[in-house]
């Protein structure tokens, strides 16, 4: 399966159809008039929210995208058909930007929701609008305009409350498998997960929220190291950061020296984006000894000089794992309560998720570009690599599962 979460595409509305000259012909009506019909309407593109599309990957190999041409007109004032409009489908969670000026198009977060990104030409005018008093017999017409032509960049973002970070094999994928139905893949090495999962977590009845998985950090992941910052992103349209940290790795390095290096690579990626607030999970506490169990934790929150909230799991044996949907879920639920009650919070909520998009989208083109030059300079130097990994399109991030 592959997952995809940019496209660049380009969309061309269909052109408006001609107007037509034409005179009415007919058998004793030796004086007729201009009858010439309008040209119809050029196709427009739109893009839809789809719930059953997860993926870009559609947009990876078919790039460009053209509407219909509106017909001609013809005699006898008969207006031209217009052009079929298109329609394409992507999952929700979807922004579109123009490529060239950068601008926002539209932002596609619930299921159905629609945005014109390129309008049909209109048709041209038939002789018949330019007869008048004086001008009784008009042969002139109008040509239809041009539809809108645009290269537009598709960026996803996966919609979700709670976004997991932490080391490869810190356990985050165990922890979503053991709090929702998602049953992302779990092994014993670095990086089994390759793609972001999303799950639904019920608190209570009428009471959920959506968490997702992401691929772990590693030291230097802003430098492009592990999977890099692929998928930080995906991190900007959550609430709260549920960080997991495995309290006994099992290359043996040190919990808290790990937890610093992930909040300093996510720093690093976006400032703005560190600044959501963090829960810390003290997780995988089944493998130690319960009469140390309480003094080596206390330590790692030492180390990391930790005032936050903390909570103490086992995503294998479901311990503690109640606790924190509690807390997740109130605290998300109060977040939602003071944006409809209070309209300044709502509105800094918003500037924050503004500029925290903007930081995400300028750090990950400029980590792209980062790569670009990496695999430019990997050409040049005569090194082995696969042609198909630097495709300098950019329709460039997608994992095979």
């Amino acid at each position: 399966m592959r997952f995809v979460d940019e496209a660049v595409i380009t969309v061309e509305a269909g052109d408006g159809g001609n107007g037509v000259a034409s005179f009415r012909r007919e058998k004793f009506v030796p004086f007729g008039g201009p009858d010439g019909g309008d040209g119809g309407r050029g196709g427009s593109i739109y893009i839809q929210a789809d719930d059953d599309t997860g993926t870009l990957v559609d947009y990876r190999y078919t790039r460009k995208f053209r509407a219909e041409r509106g017909k001609n007109g013809a005699g006898a004032n008969c207006a031209g058909r217009g052009g079929e409009s298109v329609i394409l489908k992507v999952p929700v969670g979807t922004t579109i930007v123009d490529s060239e000026s950068g601008d926002i198009i539209g932002d596609l977060i619930e299921d159905g929701q629609k945005v014109l990104v390129a309008q049909g030409g209109d048709g041209g005018l038939g002789n018949t609008h330019f007869k008048s008093s004086t001008n009784r017999a008009p042969r002139k017409c109008t040509h239809g305009t041009k539809g809108e032509f645009r290269e537009i960049r598709l960026e996803l973002k996966v919609l979700a409350d709670v976004g997991l970070l932490g080391m490869p094999n810190a356990g985050k994928s165990t922890f979503i498998r053991a709090v929702s139905a998602a049953k992302p893949k779990v092994a014993d090495y670095p990086f089994t997960t390759m793609m972001p999962n999303l799950g639904v977590v019920d608190a209570d009845r009428h009471r959920s929220f959506v968490m997702a998985d992401i691929p772990g950090l590693i030291e230097g992941a802003a430098e492009g190291a592990g999977l890099g910052i692929r998928f930080l992103k995906h991190l900007a349209r959550t609430r709260i950061l549920l960080h997991i940290v495995d309290v006994q790795p099992i290359d043996g390095s040190d919990p808290a020296y790990n937890a610093k290096a992930i909040l300093t690579e996510l720093e690093k990626f976006s400032p703005t984006l560190s600044k959501l607030p963090v829960v810390l999970v003290l997780n995988k506490v089944d493998q130690l000894a319960a009469e140390t169990r309480d003094e080596w934790c206390n330590h790692i929150l030492e180390e990391l000089q930790w005032e936050g909230p903390v909570f103490k799991t086992s995503g294998l044996t479901f311990e503690g794992t109640k606790d924190v949907v509690y807390y997740l879920m109130d605290q998300i639920e109060q977040q939602r309560e003071r944006e409809v009650e209070d309209p300044e919070y709502a509105a800094e909520i918003k500037a924050f998720r503004d500029q925290l998009e903007a930081e995400t989208r300028e750090q990950t083109l400029a980590a792209k570009e980062a790569y670009r030059e990496m695999r430019r300079a990997q050409r040049l130097g005569g090194d082995d690599f696969d042609d198909e990994d630097d495709d300098d399109s950019d329709v460039e991030v997608y994992y095979v599962r």
